[in-house]
């Protein structure tokens, strides 16, 4: 009995999360969030004609003074750039720069998914970095209704 608890608990635990890590190579992603969309979710869904909210919490490896919010949407192997209405994630984001190494920061804001946007389903590829490079690289398999 005991050994099937411990199976089931190991299963329980290793659940697919619904981002992966495209290359977060100056910190550790420890969370990742996005208004509407369940932990276990195969793809998020973003309505049109609404905000997103998007949470990363995450821990430095190195300090950073600056960080840029870059975010596209990759329709059929291309890049199509998500527009931020605030690219400078130090700002309205929770963020506290300049970031410590090592210590977690938690980042927070909201990007208008347009109704121009077509009925697709896209990765968001969502990015934080600045000219050291990738601080936060994580892929979000979407639908946009």
């Amino acid at each position: 009995m005991l050994f099937i608890l411990t199976i089931a608990l190991t299963l329980a635990s290793g659940q697919a999360k619904f981002y992966t890590d495209c290359g977060s190579k100056l910190a550790t992603v420890k969370n990742v969030g996005v208004s509407g969309c369940a932990e276990d979710a195969k793809e998020c869904v973003l309505r049109r004609n609404t905000n997103a909210t998007i949470s990363v919490d995450f821990v430095p490896s190195t300090d950073a003074a600056t960080l840029e919010t870059v975010v596209h949407g990759i329709i059929m192997n291309l890049p199509v750039p998500f527009p931020m209405p605030q690219p400078d994630a130090c700002k309205d984001s929770g963020l506290n720069c300049p970031l410590k190494a090592g210590e977690e920061a938690f980042y927070k804001t909201t990007m208008p998914v347009l109704k121009s946007y077509p009925r697709v389903k896209v990765e968001v590829k969502w990015e934080l970095k600045n000219d050291s490079g990738d601080y936060v690289c994580i892929m979000i398999p979407a639908k946009i209704n």
